[in-house]
């Protein structure tokens, strides 16, 4: 008998990751809180789409509203919780599951941001492992209907990375690689915080300029104040993670010390990573792709602006490196989420930054 699997947040990666591997014949439940999307779900199926039509799959997992997750009580326990919730959503989504799971179950974060010390918090850190979903582009557009808006990564590059805490590659990591592999291309890794800050850097120079400015990705680096402001903010996040002592991988396609010294002004430098952002948002493909948190704002959600560039500040402060970027981004976001002023280009363009 497989492994018993509960995904909390079947929004657009828990959604897509829990409905592939239902697909891949895994036992699955889905938990998620709108109602409609729940209910869709269960009449129509979990609807998943790509960029191609080889990836249009609709699959039928056990769905549960939040309010139904009780019933696990009475059910096998089950021995994987994969959590993928809102950043700040963590500790309660966290605790909302830990009561049901196996006497050696574990949870895993599948989320932007860096929760491991969050769910270790409440179920310990023996019981945690990290996973990364690394350029993956998925929204939910509609009640059961998720779509992915990046190509496959296959053999060009590695989509999800899984890691423990303390870095050895253990049974339950080489686990959850065989069962990510069937989705895409996966690999374990013994560098979880690096690649964790390293997704951090990326999601700090994208989602919450696009949140505030209401662009697209590939639009945010055609606009040249936005661009430099992106690479300021990347440059920001490595050195507050070199300082960290984390070992950080490319930030995209981007080499950290190239980014980090074009965000302090250095001319051949600053050339060169604006040259690879400019080809990059030249490529075909991905036009429709748009940051998550950029979603969140075209949907009036709640962002993970805190959780994410905030954190970034909190702990460069730590480190006693500030981080002006990331703290005018976090203000900026919060602006418009407010209603104080509307997301375009301008709530970025007209920032001075030291």
């Amino acid at each position: 008998m497989g492994p018993r699997i509960v995904v909390v947040g079947a929004g657009a990666v828990g959604g897509y990751v829990g409905g592939h591997l239902h697909r891949l014949g895994h036992d699955v439940t889905l938990v998620d809180f709108w109602p409609e999307h729940v209910e869709a779900i269960r009449r129509d199926g979990l609807c998943l789409t790509g960029t191609t039509p080889a990836e249009a799959v609709t699959c039928r997992p056990t769905v549960l509203h939040v309010t139904e997750v009780q019933g696990l009580s009475k059910q096998r326990p089950p021995d994987i919780a994969v959590v993928s919730v809102k950043s700040y959503d963590t500790g309660w989504a966290t605790a909302l599951i830990a009561q049901y799971l196996a006497p050696g179950g574990f949870v895993v974060s599948l989320q932007n941001c860096i929760n491991e010390e969050k769910i270790a918090g409440v179920v310990g850190w023996g019981r945690v492992v990290g996973v990364i979903a690394s350029r993956i582009s998925v929204d939910l557009w509609a009640p059961g209907s998720i779509r992915r808006t990046m190509p496959m990564g296959g053999a060009a590059h590695t989509v999800f990375r899984i890691g423990e805490p303390h870095g050895r590659i253990t049974g339950r990591v080489r686990q959850l690689t065989e069962m990510f592999g069937g989705i895409d291309s996966t690999r374990s890794t013994a560098n979880l915080w690096g690649e964790r800050w390293t997704k951090l850097c990326t999601n700090g120079m994208r989602n919450g300029v696009s949140a505030a400015t209401g662009l697209a990705g590939k639009q945010m680096d055609k606009v040249d104040a936005i661009r430099r402001f992106c690479i300021r903010l990347g440059g920001e996040g490595v050195r507050i993670g070199q300082a960290l002592g984390f070992q950080l991988e490319p930030i995209g396609n981007l080499d950290p010390e190239r980014l980090a010294r074009a965000g302090e002004g250095d001319p051949a430098a600053l050339a060169e990573i604006e040259a690879a952002m400019i080809a990059g948002s030249n490529k075909e493909g991905g036009e429709a792709a748009r940051p998550s948190m950029g979603q969140d704002m075209m949907k009036g959600r709640r962002t993970e602006i805190e959780e994410m560039n905030g954190f970034i500040v909190a702990k460069g402060a730590e480190v006693g490196l500030p981080a002006p970027a990331q703290r005018a981004l976090v203000d900026a976001v919060r602006r418009v989420e407010r209603g104080e002023a509307a997301a375009a280009p301008e709530v970025l363009t007209g920032i001075v930054l030291p």
